[in-house]
């Protein structure tokens, strides 16, 4: 791992993830899917974002993960929470925290190509 991503905090390392995750929901839902009034963009938007749609998606990616990107999401994974959102279990949250940690690394560590590839794994774009 480059030594400068490690200086990151787990939490900038989700908050970026969750706007790199955001890119390819928003990006897919336009560009392939073809959606264009902004109900029917964030109603499926929904889809993708969710917490327990987040770590649905991360267990089709995790045997794909190199050591490198496995200890990046377990450290996501393992951060505190102080809550939850209604909406996920515990377990979901801690998931999709991991995921969205591991998207911002990539991230940061100048992975396009990386995020998108397990992003539509995680999804199974290319099976739809």
């Amino acid at each position: 791992m480059d030594n400068h991503l490690n200086t990151y905090s787990t939490a900038s390392l989700a908050y970026l993830g969750d706007c790199a995750l955001e890119i390819c929901v928003r990006s897919y839902l336009v560009c392939e899917a073809g959606l264009s009034s902004s109900a029917k963009l964030n109603k499926a938007a929904l889809d993708f974002v969710r917490a327990s749609k987040q770590a649905e998606a991360m267990k089709n990616i995790v045997p794909l993960l190199t050591e490198e990107e496995d200890g990046v999401f377990h450290r996501g994974r393992n951060m505190g929470h102080s809550s939850t959102p209604k909406s996920a279990t515990v377990a979901e949250y801690r998931n999709a925290t991991g995921m969205e940690a591991l998207f911002g690394w990539l991230y940061l560590a100048g992975r396009q190509d990386r995020i998108n590839e397990l992003f539509r794994i995680a999804y199974k774009l290319d099976q739809k």
